[in-house]
Order: C-alpha cells, then sequence, then structure tokens
C-alpha cells in the first residue's frame, strides 16, 4: 500500500510542478497527457525497472522538467537492476540522456546547472539505490549464514547430549539394573518363606517396592534412550498426588493440602514441581522414618509455592550441612532454568524444604525467545545513507548552479 501512495505522490508532485514552470498557463489536455504518462512511467517500473528509468529520461528531455519522477525512477533502478544486461541499458541512458541534455544547453554557462542537475537526479539516486540494495542482500546472506550456523551448533549440542544420555541409560540398565534384579530375587524368596505375619507384611512391601523400582529403572533408561524427554502428564502438579498415594501406600504419613486456582507452568517448572515433593518426601522417610509428612501445594496470584514439612527423628538423625546433598543440590540445578528457587532449613525442631516456581502469564504460550534480528543495524545504515544523499542533493544541487550562473 505504501509503495503505491508513494507513486501516486510522485505523479502529483510532478504534475504540480510542470504547472508552476508554466504559470502562463498550459491546456487541460497538455496537462492530463503529462499526468498520464508520468503514471505510464510509474507503471512500467513494476514490470521493467530499467525501461522506467529509460522512460522517465526520454519525458525528462522532451518536457525540461519531470525531476521527482527523475530521482524516482532512478533510485528504483539503482535498487531492482542487478544483471549486466539492465546495469548496461541504465548506464547507456544514463549517459545519453546526459549528452542530450548538454547537447541542448547550447551555452557553456549552461553546462553546469545541467551537470549539476543530472548528478543530483539521476547519478546519486542511482548510487544511492544500488548500495542500499546491495548492502540489504549482503546483510540478508549474513542473516541465513547466522541461522545456518545457529542451527548446525545444536544440532552438534543435540547430538551431544543424546549421546550422554545413552552412555548414563547403559551404566543405569548394566550396574543398577543388575542389583535390584538381585534384591528383587531375594525379596521374592523371602515372599515366600515361613516367616510370622508382620515380618511377612513388610516383606510383601519390601518385594512390592523393590519390582516398582525395577520397572521405573527400565521406564528411565527407555526415556533416556528416547530422544523426547518423559510423557506429559508423568513427572507434574497433577502427578503430585499419586506420588504422595504411593509413599502412603508404603506406610508413611504424609499429609497433602493444596489450595488455589491452579495456572499454567512450563514444562521445566511441572517436572521441578515433581521432583521437589519427590525429593522431600524421600528425605524424610530416610532422616525422620516414622514421622508425619505435610506437603502443601499453593497456587499464589503468579507462582507456585511448594512446602515439604517433617518433624526431626527422635533421637535427630545427624543432617550435612545446608547445600551439602546431592539431591537438594539437584534440586536448585532443577529450579533455575525454570527460573524458581530453592529454600531448606531446620527450624523449629522440624525440616522445612520450600520452592517457588513462577507461572506463566494467562493466555500465553511457552515460546522460546527470539534472536534479535540482525537487520536492525541494516535498517540504521539506510537511514544515514538517505540523510547524506539528501543533504548532498539540497547543498550540491544549490551551489552549482549558481556557479553555473556566476
Amino acid at each position: 500500500m505504501a509503495k503505491y501512495l508513494l507513486a501516486a505522490i510522485v505523479a502529483a508532485v510532478d504534475t504540480l510542478l510542470l504547472m508552476a514552470a508554466h504559470s502562463d498557463g498550459l491546456p487541460p489536455a497538455a496537462i492530463a497527457g503529462y499526468a498520464l504518462a508520468v503514471v505510464l512511467v510509474i507503471a512500467l517500473r513494476y514490470r521493467s525497472p530499467a525501461a522506467s528509468f529509460v522512460a522517465a529520461l526520454a519525458l525528462a528531455t522532451l518536457t525540461g522538467g519531470t525531476y521527482v519522477l527523475l530521482l524516482w525512477a532512478a533510485y528504483q533502478a539503482g535498487r531492482a537492476v542487478f544483471s549486466a544486461t539492465g546495469t548496461a541499458v541504465t548506464v547507456g541512458a544514463a549517459v545519453g540522456g546526459l549528452g542530450a541534455q548538454v547537447v541542448a544547453a547550447r551555452d557553456a554557462h549552461g553546462i553546469a546547472p545541467v551537470v549539476a542537475t543530472f548528478v543530483v537526479f539521476v547519478a546519486l539516486p542511482l548510487l544511492v539505490g544500488r548500495y542500499l540494495a546491495q548492502h540489504e542482500r549482503l546483510v540478508s546472506a549474513l542473516d541465513r549464514s547466522n541461522r545456518q550456523l545457529r542451527r548446525e551448533q545444536e544440532i552438534l549440542a543435540e547430538r551431544e547430549r543424546l549421546d550422554e544420555r545413552l552412555r548414563i541409560a547403559r551404566d543405569m540398565h548394566d550396574s543398577l539394573g543388575r542389583r535390584l534384579s538381585l534384591v528383587s530375587v531375594q525379596a521374592a524368596a523371602l515372599e515366600v518363606a515361613e516367616l510370622p505375619p508382620r515380618q511377612q507384611q513388610e516383606v510383601r512391601q519390601l518385594a512390592t517396592a523393590t519390582r516398582t523400582a525395577m520397572v521405573e529403572l527400565y521406564e528411565l533408561v527407555g526415556a533416556l534412550r528416547e530422544r523426547d524427554e518423559a510423557p506429559a502428564g508423568s513427572t507434574g502438579v497433577p502427578a503430585i498426588g499419586r506420588l504422595v498415594a504411593e509413599f502412603q501406600a508404603a506406610g508413611v504419613p504424609v499429609t497433602l493440602h493444596e489450595h488455589g486456582e491452579a495456572l499454567p507452568l512450563s514444562t521445566t517448572a511441572e517436572q521441578a514441581a515433581y521432583r521437589v515433593v519427590e525429593e522431600g518426601l524421600t528425605n524424610a522417610v530416610k532422616h525422620a522414618p516414622g514421622q508425619p509428612v505435610t506437603v502443601d501445594v499453593g497456587w499464589e496470584d503468579d507462582a507456585l509455592l511448594l512446602t515439604v514439612v517433617n518433624p526431626l527423628a527422635d533421637p535427630p538423625t545427624p543432617r550435612k550441612g545446608v547445600g551439602s546433598g546431592h539431591g537438594l543440590t539437584g534440586l536448585s540445578e532443577r529450579l533455575l532454568p525454570a527460573g524458581g528457587f530453592l529454600d531448606h532449613r531446620l527450624a523449629e525442631g522440624s525440616f522445612r524444604l520450600c520452592a517457588m516456581l513462577p507461572c506463566l502469564p494467562s493466555g500465553v504460550a511457552e515460546q522460546p525467545a527470539d534472536d534479535d534480528h540482525p537487520l536492525t543495524v541494516g535498517r540504521f545504515r539506510m537511514v544515514a545513507v538517505g540523510f547524506a544523499a539528501a543533504v548532498l542533493m539540497f547543498v550540491f544541487l544549490p551551489a552549482s548552479i549558481l556557479t553555473g550562473v556566476g
């Protein structure tokens, strides 16, 4: 739309300038014919910029004006003509137009204004248009090259990540899988042994937990061998209820409190929230067996707050210094990419594990961040070149005319 508006402005201004140059008045038919010729030259530009430039030169030679149209056609030809044939036609037409103007001057004092007018309205727009077009092509090529390089780097990083996941999967399957298999076999043998009812129930729970651990291990190994992460919903906030139920079935006195309206979280935040509760329950069972555990899942206006609290064992089980455990350190590393933070401390005879995870804005889907477009600097340079060209036009032309008159 903008290009058609600019073309209409060029046609209107050039027609008004022709009318102003002939103050004695022109016949309406001549004005209409001139306006039609300008419109045809402008329309020709969208089929052949070189032909439009040649037509503008011819019209300028015949009428002795058409400066705005000539300026516009020269700039468009400089931007659009890149072939050898088109360049030869454009240069030949420019030189021929200059020669015709000089011959028509017939006076040494009139040659300087003619040359100055030609430089400002023909040569300078051609050069500016050619420079800006080449600059845009170079910037676009650089942009494509940078995007290709980033894609190749992402592919290499993904390949390295997959290789590392395969190595971890093999190690887990060969080492941890073998040990769990032995424990499962021993637990199965104890299940069929003659034991007191209480010990038999405990052995049955041990065997069930061992088999569940083996199933989860092989699922994890399978997930590590796949390109995608764990299936959606298996390790997220909705799965926290199932996780608590598993610990309750194992005899852990866990109470779950949920309040607030659920809000959307990023995939990273969903997985981190599940792991926070999982680690908190695991630590409670390990360091304070038999003690009640409280899990609080609270939705605020823009964040999810998770709290796992359990009383200390009686007598207290010594804990390592804050931040020295691998599990809690791993949680902090999980929360950091999601924009959250983790806090854990001993307070009032209890161990409290707290985490905060930011929610996504309502109605906004999770999207990767966009890279800054590299053409921004190119646009600034185009504006600077256009401004410099305008300064040359409005300084050089009057100076040259004054020199010719003198």
